[in-house]
């Protein structure tokens, strides 16, 4: 059961300690603060866990302090969408807002190579108005002799020229607590010129120590990747262990399921899904039909599948897109073949506005006709 506050409640009033303290003292109940904080106000949640069958909805909701009740009707207690449950389901970070009704795109560098590269790749992002973008600095390899990203060396100069040329968000892998310290440590150092949005990658969805140091902090928003061997269900619990420990600024990430049915791709597109995590949770939801393609084949239209794929789930509905660039594939040292050319750019992203132009007309098409039969 959820606990709705008021707004701006005085967690150290007198208030706020009989509710909690009225909460506290049911039998069989174990009660969890949950707080957001937006630009103008703080929303207090009360989680309460435990026998709440046995609670009284209308009893709770007329307590002092409480603006309204939402009984859990899934496991996903905190990101999941409830019955009669309207919260906001859109944050704000470093002046983007990431919700169920936007979109944004993530166009760069699976893995930093150097900084000539980081820096072209910016410029080029700048020239086509996008704010956000993808720079890999720790990079999980399934060999170990291969390269495994610059790490904290790269940092700076990925911070700093992101500041120089506008980028306001940068998806970023972490696979250690050390990874997320050096991360915050140059951030600060170089003065806070852009953010990140660290990335819990495919590998590492079910390392739950991982997800519960990422959770704790409070500083960065998180995208997560579908495991690539587990169910769906597994996948959105692992995003409910990061919420579970206080950070709910999370987005979703579907990148192909690991199966040889999905040949010759590298990966089974799962795009399908995009409605369905909208429908289970409030998060947004993020494609990489990069990682799930894997090639930079290209039907006899002349699309390339990656093309195909980002168009898929765009017009499913998908609110952010991580894709792989790169100014020269033929150097990068990490997934090269897969990486779209610079001059492709321009192309990629009027194709997204064309998909997402579809799916909006697709989702007014549906509201004029609820309208007319009086839904």
């Amino acid at each position: 059961m959820i606990v709705i506050l008021e707004p701006n409640i005085d967690k150290n009033g007198e208030l706020y300690r009989r509710l909690f303290g009225h909460l506290a003292a049911l039998p069989n109940i174990q009660v969890r603060t949950h707080e957001e904080h937006g630009i103008q106000q703080t929303l207090t949640e009360l989680y309460l866990v435990g026998d709440t069958a046995a609670l009284s909805l209308d009893h709770i909701a007329a307590l002092p302090g409480v603006v309204r009740v939402v009984r859990v009707s899934r496991e996903y207690r905190i990101l999941g969408r409830h019955k009669d449950d309207h919260r906001p389901t859109a944050f704000d970070y470093n002046g983007v807002r990431f919700g169920q009704d936007t979109l944004h795109v993530f166009a760069g560098l699976c893995a930093v190579d150097t900084r000539e590269h980081v820096e072209t790749m910016l410029r080029a992002l700048r020239e086509h108005g996008q704010v956000c973008t993808r720079m890999g600095a720790y990079k999980p390899r399934t060999s170990p002799y291969a390269f495994q990203g610059h790490g904290k060396n790269c940092l700076p100069y990925v911070f700093e020229l992101a500041g120089n040329y506008g980028i306001k968000v940068i998806a970023m892998e972490i696979t250690h607590e050390s990874h997320l310290n050096e991360i915050h440590e140059a951030l600060q150092h170089s003065g806070n010129p852009t953010g990140v949005m660290l990335q819990i990658g495919t590998r590492n969805t079910q390392n739950f120590e991982l997800l519960k140091i990422v959770g704790r902090q409070r500083d960065y928003p998180v995208l997560l990747k579908r495991g690539f061997g587990i169910t769906l269900e597994e996948s959105l619990n692992a995003a409910e262990y990061l919420a579970s420990e206080g950070n709910s600024k999370v987005v979703f990430g579907l990148r192909g399921m690991k199966s040889h049915f999905g040949d010759p791709h590298r990966n089974m597109v799962d795009f399908s899904h995009v409605p369905v995590v909208k429908r289970l949770t409030r998060m947004p939801v993020c494609i990489d039909p990069s990682h799930s393609v894997g090639t930079r084949a290209a039907g006899p239209d002349g699309l390339l599948d990656i093309f195909h794929a980002t168009a898929q789930g765009i017009i499913a509905g998908a609110n952010m897109v991580l894709v792989d660039f790169h100014p020269a594939p033929n150097t990068a040292l990490v997934d090269g073949p897969q990486a779209l050319l610079l001059g492709e750019l321009a192309h990629y992203l009027d194709d997204v506005r064309i998909a997402r132009n579809a799916y909006e007309q697709r989702c007014a098409r549906v509201a004029s006709t609820a309208i007319s039969r009086g839904y």
